[in-house]
């Protein structure tokens, strides 16, 4: 997705700046508008953010509803909900983090919820980082219970895996 996206902003440093805000915050862009699903979202605050004016936001967004795939791609977006991940611990949830050696092996995901299942873990929540935005990606579980020690060896052992660390 990001790669379709810079091929018609790559020549707008700026613009890209603002669509990276967009994309990374799952807002959506819709008759010219910013919204965080429902919400609309006033541009100067997307610019503050994106360290531009305001004037660039809305060149953004004109370029967005001008070329048909940017828009198909923008206006689909939803922003992916709460994390968990920062009061986990005040919930007596447990976290781990996973980073992969490369995102895009198959089966991280997989084999990491298999592993907590087999030991009894109910996993709450799953956050992938997408391989394309972020420079290190990682995968993210919230479990209901604390995350044994004993599990970060298992889980080093599952192909792809660079690194883990529980919380």
């Amino acid at each position: 997705m990001w790669n379709n996206i810079k091929k018609y902003l790559e020549n707008y440093p700026e613009r890209l700046k603002v669509a990276r805000v967009l994309v990374e915050n799952g807002l959506s862009v819709k008759n010219g508008k910013i919204y965080l699903n429902e919400i609309q979202i006033p541009p100067v605050r997307i610019a503050r953010v994106a360290g531009v004016d305001r004037r660039t936001v809305t060149e953004t967004l004109n370029a967005i509803n001008a070329n048909r795939e940017l828009r198909l791609i923008f206006e689909g977006l939803r922003s992916a909900g709460h994390s968990l991940k920062e009061i986990a611990k005040h919930l007596n949830f447990g976290v781990v983090e996973i980073t992969p050696v490369d995102a895009r092996i198959p089966g991280i995901l997989a084999n990491s919820a298999m592993i907590l299942a087999k030991n009894g873990l109910s996993i709450r929540q799953a956050i992938v980082d997408d391989p394309e935005l972020s420079p290190e990606p990682k995968l993210t579980l919230i479990a209901e219970k604390k995350i044994p020690g004993e599990l970060i060896s298992e889980l080093l052992k599952i192909h792809g895996v660079a690194k883990v660390s529980v919380y």
